[in-house]
C-alpha cells in the first residue's frame, strides 16, 4: 500500500508541481479507502465461492421465472391443454425444478427439454448470468426471430433441438462468444410429431424437411465468433446456400471442436483434407449429405473419432478398411450408400466397436468367427449387402447385443443357435430374407430380453414346439410368414401376452379356429393370409380392442367376418381372393380405413353409397382394390369433408367407377388422366393445380365440374371428342384460352361456364350459323373478352342464362338478344357497352333478372309498352350508367312482377330452372350485399331527374331500392314497403326531403355530392377532405414552432448572459 501511495504522490507532483502539500496529503486520505476495497473485491472475485452461503433467490431473478410460467403452456397434441404449474410460486426459485443458481442467487441455468411446452419465453432473456439453457423437445412451432438472444452474453450451452422452430436462424446467437455448445438441431423431428398428431392420415405421406435454415447470416457468419465451441449440432438446417464451404470454414473457424453433427443440412463434397485440423475431434456426423467422396487422408482424419456416421451420402469407392480397426472407434453408421463397396476385417481380440451400420451397402464377403472378437458389440446392421455364408456361431455369444439385423443377405445354412445365457441382452433379431433352412428353435422364445423376432421369408420347415414361461415373454412382434412350417400353430404363440404384431401367413399350418387367438388383448396387426381357418358364427364377439389391421387374403372365406364390427380402429383390411359373396355390407366401411382389398370376391356394391354422409366418409383412405369383383357399378361421393393431399391412386383401379364426387375439400396435385373415364366428375372447391388432362377416351363423361381451383393453360382440345357431354363448369380457376367455339358440335352441351378466369379475344363466329345446339346456360363473366358481342351462334329459344359482366365487351348491344325468348337472367354489367335503355327486351316472357350496370348507357327510360313489357321482371339493375331525364311512370307501371306475384312464385322464386346452376345477382347498395332471389331496382348513380312518382308504392314486393346520387327532388313518397328502404336508398339526392331522411320538405338543399366510385370513392373523396384541413393545421403548427423557437432563444441568451455577470459578481464578493 506504500509503494501504491509513492506512486500516486509522483504522479500527482508530475502533473500538478506548484500544489501545496496539504493537498496531497488529503487525497490520500480520500484514496487509501478506495484502493482498499478494490484490492479486497479482486481478491474476493478470484476466491471460491463459498459452499455455506445460501442460494436463495433474488428478486430481480425471480420476476422473469413467474413471467416464463404464466407465459407457457403445456401443449402435448400442439394446441392448448393446460398452464404451465410446474413451479410452486410459495418456495424459493432456486428449488424449482430445472433452475439452477449459483452461489449468490443468480439463474444459471434453465432445463424444461421434454415438456411439450408451447407460448412464449421472452421473459428467459432478463436472466443475464444464464449459462445454460435447454428448450429441447418442446412444441413451440415458432420463428426464433423475436428473441433478443445477445442479452445472454453469458451463455456457454444453448439448446433449442426439436422444438419446432423455423425460419432464418437469427444473427444474435452469432454474438454468444462465450458459446461452448450449441443445439438447433432436428426440428424435423418435431414436425414429424406435429403431421403424426394433427394430421394423422397423411404421416406416412409427410416427407422430411428442413425448418431452419441459415442464408442471412450464413454458416460462416454464425460460427465466426463462436471460437470457443465445441460441441455444434445443426442437423436438418438448411446450410444449402454455402454448402460447398462449409468444411473449410470449420476447420479454420473452430479449431476445439469435439463434435461436428450437420446431417441433412444440404452440404455438398467431398469431403475436405483439412478436417484434420480439427484434433480434437471426437465426434462426426455428416449423414444425409451428397458428399460422394472421402478425401485420401480420411483415415488420418478418424484417428482420434469416436463415433463417425456418413450414412446415405451417396458415397463410392472402397470404404477405408482402418478405420473398423481404429483403436478409439466405437460407432460406425455408413449405412444407406449403395455403391459403397468394403469387406469387414479379421477384428482383433476386445475390439472397442460397439455399433455398426453396414445397411444397404454393397459390402460383401464372409462373416468371420473372429467377428466374436468384438465384445463389447451392442448393435450390428448388415441387411440388404451381399454377406454369403455361413452365419458364424460366435455371433450368438455377444453377451452385449442388443440389436442384430442381417437381412436380405446371402447367407446360407442353419440358424445359430441362440440361448438365453449367450445373448441375454438381444432386443431385436432379424434375419428375414437371408435363405436360411432348417427349423425354429423353439429357445428363440425364451431369450429374456427379446421383444422383435423376424425369421420370415427363408426355408425354414417343420414344426414350431410348444416353449415354457409364455406368460413371462417380453415379445411384441413376430414375423415367421412365407416358409414352409407345418403341423399346427403352438398355443404358446397365441398365449404372449404384449404381442402386437403376428405374421404367421404363407406357411403350410393346420387349419385353426379365430377364437384361438381371443388371449391377444393388444393385438394391433394380425395377418393370416393363405391359412385355412373356420370363423364361428358368434365370432362379432372377438374382442382385438387395439386391432389395426387385417390380413385375411385366400382363406377361404365365404362372408364377411362380423366381428369386423365392432373394430373402430381398423386402418387396414385384406380380403382379397376369398369366396366372398353379395353386397358389401354397409358396416364394412370404417372412417379409419386407409386401404382395402376386396379383388377377386364375387361382391357388388349398392347403386349409390352415400360417403358424403358422415357415417360414411373415408377421410383417410387412400388405396381401394376391387379387381375382378364383377361389380356392375359404382358411385363415389366424398364431397364436404377434410379431404387434403392429391387424389389417391386407388381411384384409378376402380375400372367400373361411374362418378366421383370430391367437391368443398383441400385436395392439390393434378387431377389424373384415368378419371376421364367415368361419366359424372365433380371436384370443386379444391387446390388442384397443373392443366387439365386430355380426355380424348372420355366417351362416357357427362358432367365435369372442377371449379374453384387454380388450374392453367388452355382448355383441352381433346374435350371436343366427349360426345355425352352435358355440364362443363371451370371457372374460377387460371385458365387462359379463347373461348371454345371447337365445342359447338356437342349434341348435350347444356351448361358452359367460363367464368373468373383469363379467357380473352373477340366472342364472334366467322361461320354465321348456328352451333351450340342445346346450350341453356352461358357464364363467361369476369374474363378478358373484347370487342361487340354477337350471339347468333347460339340457339336463341334454348339459352335461359346469359352473364357475360366483368369483361371488355363495347359497342351497342345485340338486338339478337330479342329473339331469346327462354332467357331468364341477362348480366352484362360492368363493360363498356354504349347503347340505350334496351327496351326492345320488354316483350321476353321469362326474363327475370336484366343487369346493365357500369356501363354505358345513356338517354330516358321512358318508351315502353305497358301492355306487355317485362311481364317477370324481378331484379333491375341499371345502376352507373348516363341515364337521364324523369323517371317515368309509364316505365314502372311495367314492372308487373315487382308489383303482383302469385302464390307459386311465392313458394319458389328460381331465376334458373337448372339443376346444375344456381344463379345469385349481387346487389351494390352502399357496400356489397348477396341479395338472392330479392326484388330488386337499382337506379342510382345516374342523371334521373324530376320526382319520384307515388306509383312506386305500388311496387309492393319490392324488397331493395336503389335511387342513390341522382338530381332528383322533391318529397320521398310513403306507405307500402317505403316505410322499410333506409336512408341509404336516397343518399347524394340533395333536393329529396321527409323520411327517412333527416331533412325536412321546407328545408333549404345542400349541394349534391359527388357520387361514391365502385371501388371505394366516397372513401377517397372524404379522405382528400380532410387532406386540406391537415395541410392547413400543419403549416400553423410549423409557422408557431418557427416563431417560438426564435423568442426563446433570443431570450434564453439574454438570460445566460445575465447569469453570467453575476457569477463574477459573487466570485470577487468570496474573495
Amino acid at each position: 500500500m506504500k509503494t501504491t501511495h509513492l506512486c500516486i504522490n509522483k504522479l500527482y507532483a508530475k502533473h500538478n508541481p506548484s500544489s501545496h502539500p496539504t493537498n496531497m496529503n488529503t487525497l490520500h486520505f480520500l484514496i487509501s479507502p478506495f484502493l482498499f476495497s478494490c484490492f479486497l473485491s479482486l481478491v474476493l472475485s478470484f476466491s471460491p465461492p463459498q459452499t455455506h452461503l445460501p442460494q436463495q433467490c433474488l428478486d430481480d431473478q425471480r420476476a422473469p421465472l413467474l413471467q416464463l410460467q404464466r407465459h407457457l403452456y403445456c401443449a402435448p397434441n400442439f394446441t392448448f391443454s393446460s398452464n404451465f404449474d410446474l413451479w410452486d410460486v410459495n418456495t424459493d426459485c432456486c428449488s424449482w425444478e430445472g433452475v439452477t443458481c449459483d452461489a449468490y442467487g443468480h439463474v444459471v441455468g434453465i432445463d424444461l427439454s421434454y415438456k411439450n411446452l408451447s407460448g412464449s419465453f421472452h421473459s428467459i432473456f432478463d436472466l443475464h448470468h444464464l449459462q445454460h439453457l435447454n428448450l429441447a423437445g418442446n412444441n413451440f412451432n415458432t420463428t426464433l426471430f423475436s428473441y433478443g438472444f445477445d442479452k445472454l452474453q453469458n451463455l456457454t450451452h444453448l439448446n433449442l433441438s426439436s422444438s419446432c422452430f423455423h425460419g432464418q436462424i437469427p444473427v444474435e446467437i452469432s454474438f454468444l462468444n462465450r458459446l461452448v455448445s450449441l443445439d438447433l438441431s432436428n426440428q424435423d423431428s418435431c414436425y414429424l410429431r406435429y403431421y403424426k398428431v394433427l394430421y394423422p392420415a397423411f404421416y406416412n405421406y409427410y416427407k422430411p424437411q428442413q425448418p431452419l435454415k441459415l442464408e442471412n447470416p450464413n454458416f460462416k457468419t454464425l460460427i465466426k465468433n463462436l471460437r470457443f465451441l465445441t460441441a455444434l449440432y445443426l442437423d436438418s438446417v438448411d446450410i444449402s446456400t454455402q454448402s460447398a464451404k462449409w468444411c473449410e470454414t470449420t476447420s479454420l473457424v473452430l479449431p476445439n471442436l469435439h463434435v461436428l453433427s450437420l446431417s441433412s443440412c444440404g452440404l455438398k463434397g467431398p469431403l475436405c483434407s483439412s478436417l484434420s485440423r480439427l484434433s480434437f475431434l471426437s465426434k462426426l456426423i455428416l449423414g444425409g449429405n451428397p458428399i460422394s467422396y472421402l478425401p485420401p487422408n480420411f483415415l488420418e482424419t478418424s484417428s482420434r473419432l469416436v463415433s463417425l456416421s456418413l450414412r446415405y451420402c451417396n458415397l463410392r469407392g472402397h470404404f477405408p478398411t482402418g478405420i473398423l480397426l481404429l483403436p478409439k472407434i466405437q460407432s460406425i453408421d455408413i449405412s444407406g450408400n449403395g455403391q459403397l463397396m468394403g469387406q469387414l476385417p479379421e477384428f482383433p481380440a476386445n475390439n472397442a466397436l460397439q455399433s455398426l451400420s453396414l445397411s444397404f451397402t454393397n459390402f460383401s464377403g464372409k462373416l468371420l468367427e473372429l467377428v466374436g472378437n468384438v465384445k463389447f458389440l451392442t448393435n450390428l446392421h448388415l441387411s440388404s449387402c451381399n454377406f454369403f455364408g455361413p452365419i458364424p456361431s460366435s455371433i450368438a455369444n455377444l453377451s452385449h447385443l442388443v440389436n442384430l439385423n442381417l437381412r436380405y443377405n446371402n447367407f446360407s445354412g442353419l440358424t445359430p443357435l441362440f440361448h438365453r445365457f449367450g445373448v441375454p441382452n438381444l432386443v431385436n433379431h432379424n434375419l428375414d430374407g437371408i435363405k436360411l433352412f432348417g427349423s425354429i428353435h423353439s429357445s428363440l422364445f425364451t431369450l429374456p430380453s427379446l421383444k422383435i423376432l423376424h425369421h420370415g421369408d427363408n426355408q425354414l420347415v417343420g414344426k414350431i414346439n410348444e416353449f415354457p414361461n409364455a406368460s413371462s415373454s417380453l415379445i411384441e412382434v413376430l414375423y415367421i410368414g412365407n416358409n414352409y412350417l407345418t403341423g399346427p400353430i403352438p398355443k404358446s404363440i397365441l398365449q404372449l401376452p404384449r404381442l402386437e404384431w403376428l405374421y404367421i401367413e404363407g406357411n403350410s399350418f393346420s387349419s385353426m379356429k379365430l377364437d384361438m387367438c381371443v388371449q391377444l388383448k393388444n393385438l394391433r396387426t394380425l395377418s393370416l393370409n393363405n391359412i385355412s381357418f373356420l370363423i364361428e358364427s358368434d365370432n362379432i364377439s372377438l374382442t382385438f380392442p387395439l386391432l389395426e389391421s387385417l390380413r385375411l387374403s385366400s382363406c377361404n372365406l365365404t362372408e364377411f367376418p362380423e366381428f369386423i364390427k365392432t373394430k373402430d380402429k381398423l386402418i387396414s383390411l385384406e380380403l382379397s381372393n376369398n369366396h366372398i359373396h353379395g353386397i358389401v355390407p354397409n358396416w364394412l366401411w370404417k372412417s379409419t380405413l386407409s386401404q382395402v382389398y376386396l379383388s377377386f370376391n364375387m361382391i357388388d356394391f349398392p347403386k349409390q353409397l352415400p360417403l358424403s354422409d358422415a357415417n360414411f366418409s373415408f377421410p383417410m383412405l387412400r388405396r381401394l382394390y376391387l379387381g375382378s369383383c364383377n361389380i356392375s357399378f359404382f358411385y363415389f361421393d366424398a364431397s364436404y369433408n377434410n379431404l387434403s393431399g392429391p387424389i389417391p391412386n386407388w381411384l384409378c383401379n376402380m375400372s367400373q367407377l361411374g362418378s366421383f364426387y370430391a367437391s368443398s375439400n383441400n385436395l392439390s396435385g393434378s387431377i389424373p388422366n384415368c378419371l376421364g373415364n367415368m361419366s359424372q366428375f365433380g371436384s370443386f372447391g379444391n387446390n388442384f393445380s397443373g392443366m387439365l388432362p386430355k380426355f380424348s377416351k372420355a366417351t362416357k363423361l357427362q358432367i365435369l365440374k372442377i371449379s374453384e381451383n387454380r388450374l392453367e393453360g388452355k382448355l383441352p382440345r381433346s374435350l371436343a371428342e366427349c360426345t355425352q357431354l352435358e355440364v362443363l363448369d371451370v371457372g374460377n380457376n387460371k385458365m387462359n384460352d379463347t373461348f371454345p367455339f371447337w365445342l359447338e358440335k356437342l349434341p348435350y352441351l347444356t351448361v358452359l361456364i367460363l367464368r373468373e378466369n383469363r379467357f380473352y379475344g373477340q366472342i364472334k363466329h366467322f361461320k354465321h350459323k348456328s352451333v351450340f345446339p342445346t346450350l341453356d346456360v352461358l357464364d363467361i363473366a369476369s374474363n378478358q373478352f373484347s370487342g361487340e358481342l354477337s350471339i347468333d351462334f347460339l340457339q336463341p329459344t334454348r339459352l335461359g342464362l346469359l352473364k357475360i359482366a366483368g369483361n371488355k365487351l363495347d359497342g351497342e348491344l345485340s338486338r339478337s338478344l330479342a329473339n331469346c325468348t327462354a332467357l331468364e337472367v341477362l348480366d352484362l354489367g360492368n363493360n363498356m357497352v354504349h347503347d340505350t335503355f334496351p327496351f326492345w327486351l320488354e316483350k321476353l316472357p321469362s326474363l327475370k333478372v336484366l343487369v346493365l350496370r357500369a356501363n354505358r348507357f345513356y338517354g330516358t327510360i321512358s318508351k315502353i309498352d305497358t301492355e306487355c313489357g317485362f311481364p317477370k321482371l324481378r331484379i333491375l339493375d341499371i345502376a352507373s350508367n348516363n341515364f337521364s331525364g324523369d323517371l317515368s311512370i309509364e316505365f314502372l307501371q311495367s314492372l308487373k312482377a315487382m308489383a303482383k306475384m302469385t302464390n307459386d312464385e311465392k313458394a319458389k322464386r328460381v331465376y334458373i330452372g337448372d339443376v346444375y346452376y344456381k344463379d345469385s345477382v349481387t346487389i351494390v347498395n352502399r357496400g356489397h350485399f348477396n341479395l338472392k332471389d330479392l326484388e330488386s331496382l337499382d337506379l342510382s348513380q345516374n342523371k334521373l331527374s324530376g320526382k319520384i312518382p307515388p306509383q312506386l308504392t305500388t311496387l309492393t314486393f319490392l324488397e331493395a331500392l336503389n335511387l342513390s346520387y341522382n338530381p332528383l327532388e322533391g318529397s320521398i313518397p310513403q306507405g307500402n314497403q317505403f316505410s322499410t328502404f333506409s336512408n341509404d336508398s336516397h343518399r347524394g339526392n340533395p333536393k329529396l326531403c321527409g323520411p327517412p331522411l333527416s331533412k325536412k320538405c321546407n328545408e333549404v338543399g345542400l349541394p349534391m355530392p359527388p357520387p361514391p366510385g365502385e371501388d371505394g370513392d366516397s372513401w377517397f373523396y372524404a379522405l382528400s377532405t380532410w387532406k386540406i384541413a391537415l395541410i392547413g393545421y400543419a403549416s400553423g403548427l410549423v409557422v408557431g414552432l418557427c416563431i417560438g423557437y426564435t423568442v426563446l432563444n433570443e431570450l434564453g441568451n439574454k438570460w445566460v448572459d445575465k447569469f453570467k455577470k453575476c457569477g463574477k459578481r459573487n466570485r470577487r464578493r468570496c474573495r
